[in-house]
């Protein structure tokens, strides 16, 4: 949903009104229980919820390359909406600003390995914001027709696929001002000309904001036009927003058959989520809604002029230099791009509901649970365990994560809130998970238990800033930096446990897979802490030395095996890009004064 605020609320009303689908349930605290059964396996994993309506800037380059990748993103739907005051119906002109934003759009999903969607009703300028002619007023059609010669020779001449989504919302007034009978003659004309010029490429549709049930006059109008003029989209398209994949599904599948139209073409929901849905909580609840459903989805952009095209439809936010921070969710969906191997049968809990998955060559299984709504204790029953890779002597290691929502501010990382080992018993065993805030998300994952990788970030107290793979590095010699809490790969260190030493790891970083490192095995203050080649040696030691001095449990020092001196950010500096060496370790009294060897470990609890 790309519209002003009070635009948006209408258009929410009007899906309501439409098909009435489910809302959001309010929170209430309500004890429940989800089943994990791992006998019960798919295939792999294709992350049908990873996709975005706009979300990149204008001229395509930002938000930057990983946070899109380390969330499996794979969808984008976009035509230069809001970027000036109208389209090809109020000039050429505005026509070609648009234009500008959908190629490099396009071009930057292209490099991402992404699909695009491409809004001609954008493009044509409709997009609740303006004031144009539509398609076909006063039984004229010559200038929809030229705005298609216009675009179709855009799109040739760039050499561009795509995805072809005509008309956004059809079913309201807020896109389409006009009857359905005029919208259904555009939809033949743009069909028959897509089909002519481009018959390779799919074409998407009726994407619009009421859900596809019998009750919905509009889509039973739709279904028997398209069937009757044989012009049925490859893709079926609506919205939840807000709503539920799965019935809205169950509900286009027997619609369909019953219009006698096959029902072996995909759905996509390609505007997901009310704003107050986007939270951690509710990102994973749709996820596994989604993945339920069998439907791919774009999330809702609920921003509006230069915000719609920004921010990765509100996974991101920025920091007062104008650096993108994540928010709690986009580690939700961090998370879900991690979910590999098989997805398993994950039975959903009152308003409870996410993905499981087990990857028996990792040697892991992994569980993301959102809320609808909903809190109290959940119960994860765990069963079929002699099916994965991570039972031990009767026993399995679970690390409990919850995804904070932080009021919808910025967020360092998923935070450890359990790590135990479970006894397994008739292949089975269970965790309970506090779920005090609906807002939320949790992760739950399942590991040998001779398997101790702590996986974390470390937050330097005295900068509020990540321990960071310089320039996102996988070059040994890079030495690091402190840097924005990015929630890239970059800045996740695994701690694996050396054997016969407490409390001492080596450090890998998860991006470049190289070891934390004092630089030549230096003894001295200030030698480069970087990172090398993993060899297990003293220098790529580190013992975790608890801090008490903030209060905060989280709070170590990360001593070096072969120096006894501590990691250190230069200077005592608070600047991103400032370097990380090793220094005499302060003790007592000083370490609440001098914080830059205090580092909070996430994944510690």
């Amino acid at each position: 949903m790309h519209l002003p605020r009070k635009a948006a609320a209408l258009a929410c009303a009007l899906a309501a009104a439409v098909a009435a689908p489910l809302t959001a349930a309010p929170a209430h605290a309500a004890d429940t229980s989800v089943t994990v059964d791992f006998a019960t396996a798919g295939g792999a994993p294709t992350y049908h919820a990873s996709g975005t309506l706009y979300g990149m800037t204008p001229d395509g380059s930002l938000p930057q390359d990983h946070f899109y990748k380390d969330i499996k993103w794979h969808l984008e739907r976009a035509g230069g909406a809001q970027l000036n005051n109208g389209g090809y119906a109020t000039s050429l002109a505005d026509y070609q600003t648009r234009w500008a934003a959908t190629l490099a759009q396009y071009k930057r999903t292209a490099a991402l390995g992404g699909t695009f969607v491409l809004l001609p009703h954008d493009l044509w300028g409709a997009d609740g914001t303006t004031n144009q002619a539509f398609p076909g007023d006063n039984g004229d059609w010559t200038t929809f027709d030229n705005f298609l010669n216009q675009l179709f020779s855009d799109v040739k001449a760039n050499h561009m696929t795509v995805e072809w989504d005509l008309w956004n919302e059809p079913d309201g007034s807020g896109f389409w001002a006009r009857t359905q009978t005029q919208y259904l003659q555009m939809w033949s004309r743009f069909y028959s000309a897509v089909r002519a010029d481009f018959p390779g490429q799919l074409i998407v549709g009726p994407s619009m904001a009421g859900q596809p049930t019998s009750g919905n006059g509009w889509w039973n109008t739709y279904l028997d036009y398209v069937k009757t003029n044989n012009d049925a989209p490859d893709i079926y398209s609506w919205h939840d927003e807000p709503a539920d994949p799965v019935p809205g599904a169950a509900s286009a599948d027997s619609t369909l058959a019953a219009h006698g139209l096959t029902t072996t073409r995909p759905f996509q929901i390609n505007e997901y989520g009310a704003l107050s849905q986007q939270n951690p909580g509710g990102g994973a609840w749709f996820i596994g809604r989604l993945e339920r459903a069998g439907a791919d989805g774009l999330r809702g952009n609920w921003g509006s002029g230069s915000g719609l095209h920004d921010d990765e439809a509100n996974l991101l936010t920025k920091n007062s230099a104008g650096q993108y921070l994540p928010l709690g969710e986009w580690f939700t969906y961090r998370y879900y791009g991690s979910q590999t191997g098989n997805i398993v049968n994950l039975v959903p809990g009152n308003g409870i509901d996410g993905l499981a998955t087990k990857d028996n060559a990792a040697g892991n299984a992994k569980i993301l649970l959102g809320s609808d709504g909903n809190t109290g204790n959940v119960t994860v029953n765990l069963t079929g365990l002699n099916t994965t890779s991570v039972v031990q002597n009767g026993q399995v290691r679970a690390v409990v994560q919850r995804v904070p929502d932080n009021n919808g501010a910025a967020v360092e990382g998923p935070v450890t809130i359990a790590d135990t080992t479970l006894t397994v018993s008739d292949n089975a065993a269970s965790v309970t998970i506090p779920y005090t805030d609906a807002k939320d998300g949790y992760t739950v994952t399942l590991l040998p238990p001779s398997d101790g990788t702590v996986s974390t970030v470390a937050v330097s107290e005295n900068s509020g800033q990540c321990l960071d793979d310089a320039n996102l590095s996988t070059s040994a010699g890079t030495q690091y930096q402190q840097y924005d809490c990015e929630g890239g790969y970059q800045q996740m260190l695994d701690l694996k446990p050396v054997a016969g030493k407490p409390a001492t790891y080596t450090v890998v970083n998860e991006l470049s897979g190289l070891c934390l490192d004092v630089s030549g095995a230096s003894t001295a203050d200030g030698a480069a802490v970087i990172q090398w080649t993993c060899s297990g040696q003293p220098n790529q030691q580190f013992t975790l030395r608890a801090v008490t001095a903030l209060g905060n449990s989280q709070d170590y020092q990360l001593v070096a095996a072969h120096s006894g001196k501590c990691v250190d950010v230069t200077g005592v500096s608070t600047a991103p890009h400032a370097l990380i060496h090793q220094w005499t370790c302060d003790t007592g009294s000083t370490l609440s004064t001098k914080t830059n060897q205090i580092w909070r470990l996430l994944g510690k609890n």
